[in-house]
């Protein structure tokens, strides 16, 4: 119930268009239904001379104005009223059809811009939650799936009940008995159905978790190709894929042997049920109760009524599919934020920043342990240490996409959750440890923060992260396209552009979390020489694994296990001669060595 109310709240605002449509559809089942009583006519007053005992809607048609009994006159008549109906039902049904697909395709964009936008506003943690494939299912086929339960379904469900309903009365005015069968077999209907929804729920939950990792296998395989390649593991990838196609392929089977067996049983009920219904007539036109043309109406109404419930029944069961799509989505959209958006806008083109006492723990793990620092703006700040300390966790909780459990962040003296999410974050230009790009130009992805900037801009902010050299050597220059995820060019070509995105942003604060691991010291020493001198006066915060990056701040932090062991000046750090001082030598000679090497192949 609770997915109809969630589907109903995005349906809502259509319900009066699919309520005119649907009243529509119920003119165009009026006028289908009216044919079998115009071929009663045909039989009993135009091929037999019956006298007209007054009976049927059309019945006005024998008082000899329209024809008499038996002759051509009448004939024409029944006939163009025969087509009248006709056309008013493939007209209405045509129109019934095309404005329920608009609907449904309306209703299925709102449904993948909003769990688009959910899955923006969701913190990492949770989205963690989910693999891929689920999120692909989830934004894709679910959404399709579930407007259909709307669209398509219930509609089709509204149409068979109106179509039982006018029946009966139909087959009720020619005679009672012949809705014998029908009533009889109703409960067997029923206890039917209530089987065979049970284990459609099952099997089509199956059939879609194994879609979702079906889609999980072949994106992975997508964004790693070049890894299996290097690793030659085609052939274990190739008997993955296999193995998740053959669960699919066994949870397809079972779902077409259960939907086989389901038409097989409604199939014979409905046999049965028409087979005796004819019967009934037939035993009553024998003793004269009935005339000739109501026996064939009376198969018409009876195969209707057959063919609506089977079509209830198998609508039914269609809609256990669709409700499950629904119940993923809603229990989707229904996951809860942690990172919780504030009402205060940052006023001040300053950013002063300071970390009081922060900790986090996430999964009952400690992340961050008891952080203080103050970055007043302008302050240049270097995070070092070994792989897994935290110096991530700590820059991306800057910008919240983590929330520190304990303690707090201040910017300008404010705690940072207190601020719009959108505002704080205009206050950032970060540059992320793993480069993305997108599939678009190397212009679009420089602008990327500022689309509308002129290509000037755009040159200057690449310049600046020393990026323009190679880019003017590509084939199209900054039209040059590069591949989802920045394929097409190296590593270190990725992470330039990706710095001159964020200097193009301009905001007051530089985040690079390790940035440059990419870059040859030289390069790496002119990127830090040009952003010294172009952009003055700019926070600087910078996490790197090689130590000479962060000589020249203010102050360096050096972390192991989520906390600071060692903080100063690079001088103050060497001086101290801890765990900064040795890293920093043994790097120095390693750097030492490799040049030597350099030196001797140039010989």
């Amino acid at each position: 119930m609770d997915v109809f109310k969630f589907g109903l709240g995005h349906w809502k605002k259509y319900l009066p268009a699919a309520i005119f449509f649907q009243l529509i559809s119920f003119a165009a089942l009026t006028a289908d239904l009216m044919i079998p009583m115009i071929s009663e006519m045909f039989i009993d007053y135009v091929i037999c001379r019956n006298v007209p005992d007054g009976r049927g809607i059309f019945s006005f048609l024998l008082s000899g104005k329209y024809g008499e009994v038996q002759s051509f006159a009448l004939f024409r008549s029944l006939a163009v009223l025969l087509m009248l109906f006709l056309s008013l039902r493939i007209l209405f049904v045509y129109g019934k059809n095309l404005w329920n697909e608009k609907l449904g395709l309306r209703l299925e964009t709102d449904l993948r811009m909003k769990t688009f936008d959910k899955l923006l506003t969701l913190d990492s943690a949770l989205i963690g939650e989910y693999n891929t494939g689920e999120l692909l299912t989830i934004l894709n086929g679910d959404t399709i799936m579930f407007k259909d339960l709307f669209s398509r379904i219930l509609p089709l469900i509204l149409d068979s009940v109106f179509v039982l309903i006018a029946s009966a009365v139909f087959l009720a005015g020619i005679h009672p008995w012949l809705l014998a069968f029908s009533v009889c077999f109703m409960p067997v209907f029923a206890a039917a159905l209530m089987k065979f929804r049970k284990l459609a729920w099952e099997a089509y939950g199956v059939t879609r978790g194994n879609i979702s990792a079906m889609n999980l296998t072949v994106q992975e395989n997508i964004e790693a190709v070049r890894l299996v390649r290097s690793f030659t593991n085609e052939r274990l990838e190739e008997e993955k894929f296999d193995q998740t196609n053959e669960k699919l392929k066994n949870s397809c089977i079972r779902l077409a042997k259960l939907l086989a067996g389901f038409e097989v049983v409604f199939s014979s009920i409905k046999q049965l049920a028409y087979v005796g219904s004819v019967a009934v007539g037939a035993v009553l036109v024998i003793r004269g109760d009935i005339r000739v043309g109501y026996l064939a109406a009376c198969t018409s109404y009876v195969l209707k009524i057959m063919d609506y419930i089977t079509q209830i029944n198998s609508a039914l069961f269609q809609m256990q599919q669709q409700l499950v799509s629904g119940q993923k989505m809603m229990q989707f959209m229904e996951k809860p934020s942690r990172i919780l958006d504030g009402e205060k806008k940052v006023e001040e083109k300053r950013a002063d920043i300071e970390l009081c006492h922060a900790g986090l723990t996430l999964n009952g793990e400690p992340i961050l342990k008891d952080i203080s620092v103050s970055i007043p703006y302008g302050k240049k700040l270097g995070i070092v240490g070994e792989t897994g300390c935290g110096k991530s966790v700590l820059m991306e909780s800057l910008v919240r996409i983590f929330d520190v459990t304990e303690g707090s962040i201040l910017l300008n003296g404010r705690n940072v959750k207190e601020y719009e999410l959108s505002s704080l974050r205009e206050c950032f230009s970060y540059v992320f440890q793993d480069v993305f790009l997108f599939s678009n130009t190397i212009d679009s992805n420089i602008a990327y923060g500022k689309p509308e900037v002129g290509e000037e801009q755009v040159v200057t902010a690449a310049r600046h992260a020393q990026a323009h050299g190679f880019i003017q050597g590509l084939s199209d220059g900054y039209d040059t396209i590069v591949g989802e995820r920045g394929f097409g060019i190296s590593g270190g070509q990725k992470q330039r552009v990706s710095i001159a995105r964020a200097l193009l942003k301009n905001a007051p604060v530089l985040v690079f979390d390790d940035s440059t691991s990419a870059l040859d010291m030289n390069t790496e020493k002119n990127l830090l020489s040009d952003i010294n001198r172009y952009y003055p006066g700019k926070t600087i915060i910078i996490s790197a694994h090689r130590l000479s990056s962060v000589e020249n701040c203010d102050e360096i932090l050096y972390m192991q296990e989520g906390e600071i062991k060692e903080r100063g000046t690079f001088e103050e750090l060497m001086a101290l001669k801890g765990h900064f001082a040795k890293v920093y030598q043994i790097q120095k000679a390693r750097d030492r060595e490799f040049i030597d090497k350099e030196g001797e192949e140039d010989l």
